[in-house]
């Protein structure tokens, strides 16, 4: 029944890639919480399309951490989605995970500035959700919140404020620019607040 009503209301692509999200990242859960780690990508979908992205972004936004983080690889997206999607998941995701945490976040802080606006406007939005998210846990734990994290309060500090300075654009859409000052001031309420 639900899943009917889905398909009324979202375009095919759409419910394609929620349904890939879904089985690929099934049994999964957020660092930060006890949630469904797929309520991640559902919900950067809901921003880009709050925002009013086109249907590539928002498929890209819920298929950001495929790659990263499930089996899914890239070539499986292309092939799927096209290579507009894949480009724009392959610019939002870290290249290696192996390499340590402070090498991957600079390399998304640089990366994120000459990107495109479809790119910024994913990482702008999963950064936006993972801020949102600490918050509503700083709200239920306190600064208990930083120990689920390999690196502490001031490292993810840092990582989101220089985020936000990358994510700067000349740019007019006014979804990017909605989406950047909700980022923005999401980042200074938790970091002023703890």
């Amino acid at each position: 029944m639900a899943e009917a009503v889905i398909r009324e209301i979202l375009p095919e692509m759409i419910v394609r890639a929620i349904n890939v999200a879904a089985r690929a990242h099934r049994n999964q859960n957020r660092k930060s919480e006890d949630l469904p780690f797929i309520t991640h990508p559902f919900a950067v979908g809901i921003i880009l399309a709050r925002a009013g992205c086109s249907e590539e972004v928002i498929i890209a936004g819920i298929l950001h951490d495929t790659v990263e983080d499930t089996s899914v690889t890239l070539e499986d997206i292309r092939r799927e989605f096209g290579e507009t999607v894949a480009s724009i998941v392959e610019s939002a995701s870290e290249p290696d995970r192996s390499l340590p945490w402070e090498e991957r976040k600079s390399h998304t802080v640089e990366s994120v500035k000459t990107a495109p606006l479809e790119v910024k406007m994913v990482v702008c939005a999963d950064k936006l959700h993972n801020v949102r998210t600490i918050e509503g846990s700083m709200k239920e734990i306190g600064n208990g919140v930083w120990g689920r994290f390999r690196r502490g309060k001031e490292q993810q500090e840092w990582y989101y404020r220089t985020l936000a300075e990358s994510l700067s654009a000349d740019t007019e859409h006014r979804g990017f620019q909605m989406l950047l000052t909700e980022y923005r001031k999401a980042v200074e309420d938790l970091f002023t607040s703890c």
